[in-house]
């Protein structure tokens, strides 16, 4: 005679499969649930402007050569005025630094000349001149997203 009160402790194939089947259609429906609640916020991430104030004109003396690490950008004084020289070459990135025929990059080993244009190297296109103006205040701004020809010159 068989024991009637022996637990049932092996579970049958059918059973495992319709748990299995049962545990990925919860995980599938959280994470749509999930998903779809995430579209409901905007992931936007807000840039720092690429319009700045950089001072006074007679913070500028002639002949001097102002570097602003936090904007990347050389700014230059001599007789004519004022012009901006960006500080990232054009080949991948990198920080340039000013020696004295030009610009070097350390990374890969291009070249510019005083005026940024390419002489040696890697670099696709010469480095970029951005906008100078002067607000109502006397305060100047450089306009980054406003790449100009070089040789272009901020009267003063």
């Amino acid at each position: 005679m068989k024991d009637e009160t022996q637990v049932k402790t092996d579970v049958s194939r059918r059973d495992f499969l319709g748990q299995a089947s049962l545990g990925v259609i919860v995980l599938s429906s959280v994470a749509a649930l999930a998903g779809t609640l995430r579209m409901a916020k905007p992931s936007v991430h807000y840039e720092e402007s690429r319009v700045f104030k950089i001072g006074k004109p007679e913070n500028f003396p002639v002949g001097t050569v102002t570097v602003l690490e936090d904007r990347q950008v050389f700014i230059f004084s001599d007789n004519d005025g004022l012009h901006a020289i960006s500080k990232v070459c054009t080949h991948l990135g990198c920080l340039v630094a000013k020696t004295s025929t030009g610009f070097q990059c350390p990374c890969h080993g291009s070249k510019f000349n005083l005026e940024g244009k390419v002489i040696a190297g890697p670099a696709p296109r010469p480095l970029p001149w951005f906008e100078i103006s002067q607000s109502v205040d006397g305060t100047l701004l450089v306009d980054a997203t406003k790449e100009i020809k070089s040789g272009t010159i901020f009267k003063v």
